[in-house]
């Protein structure tokens, strides 16, 4: 393989680990590392090692705690930027979406809902 090659193969696909921390699902790479070491993301249907190459096109599947992605990887970053561009190296399946946007409304509601009692000052409870 020519060094003009490999530069350009390097240049279109980049460490997994490294591509989930750019696209801001993990805060550190170690969070990212300990994520796939764990079995919680997965890379065309199966499991990966950090330094697995994903490519504008690899399909990844991501679990956090209860919420869940799968998307597809549309670009690749150099470095760390803002969210909104972060947002912009993937697409998300419309199925995932709905269904995480469901899960995170129900804990939503179930917060508010067992939050109102505890919220309320000392004194209300007292005086009812």
């Amino acid at each position: 393989m020519s060094a003009e090659k490999a530069g350009a193969e390097t240049a279109a696909s980049q460490r997994l680990d490294k591509w989930l921390w750019a696209a801001r699902f993990f805060k550190t790479r170690p969070l990212a590392v300990e994520a796939i070491n764990g079995g919680k993301v997965h890379v065309d249907g199966q499991r990966a090692k950090p330094g697995r190459s994903v490519r504008p096109g690899t399909k990844l599947s991501i679990h956090k705690g209860q919420l869940a992605w799968r998307i597809e990887v549309k670009a690749i970053a150099k470095q760390r930027r803002p969210a909104s561009e972060a947002a912009l190296l993937f697409a998300e399946d419309e199925q995932s979406r709905l269904k995480r946007q469901e899960i995170v409304a129900e804990r939503r509601a179930a917060g508010s809902a067992s939050r109102s009692e505890v919220d309320a000052p000392p004194n209300a409870i007292d005086a009812a």
